[in-house]
């Protein structure tokens, strides 16, 4: 059996190959177990991460008016496409959009602040729009 800790994409040819044959005797349960759970982790944040880069230029668009641009637009609008398409990919992330959209947000805000120099005390406490807005392609805060 390949070292888990010494060789991870051998370890994982290996195990694999020991589930298409159907050794389950031989397979590495703890380790698969925690791999899998990475796994999920791994799709929650990427799905809370565009959400943040979302919201991020959506603050930005409403907060510097005058900044707005052709480019932001497309940011935003790729930002829409790629949490869509990891939501599509993961569906059963469904049930926590809310929790995710609470501490999106919040990043969102600390980051916006940073990018725009604003006052975090400007930006709503909580945010200010649904998600459906939030993925509606010809939504744009004024």
């Amino acid at each position: 059996m390949i070292n888990y800790e010494k060789d991870f994409y051998s370890w994982t040819i290996e195990q694999a190959e020991l589930l298409r044959n159907g050794r389950f005797k031989d397979l590495d349960i703890a380790n698969l177990i925690e791999e899998i759970e990475t796994m999920g982790r791994s799709e929650k944040r990427e799905l809370e991460s565009r959400l943040t880069i979302l919201l991020l230029h959506l603050l930005k668009w409403q907060y510097q008016e005058v900044r707005r641009g052709r480019s932001w637009q497309l940011s935003i609008d790729e930002q829409r496409i790629q949490f869509s398409k990891a939501l599509k990919d993961n569906p059963g992330l469904k049930s926590v959009l809310n929790d995710l959209l609470i501490d999106a947000y919040k990043l969102a805000v600390i980051k916006a602040a940073k990018e725009t120099k604003i006052s975090k005390s400007i930006f709503p406490e909580s945010c200010p729009w649904e998600l459906a807005q939030l993925i509606d392609e010809s939504f744009y805060p004024d």
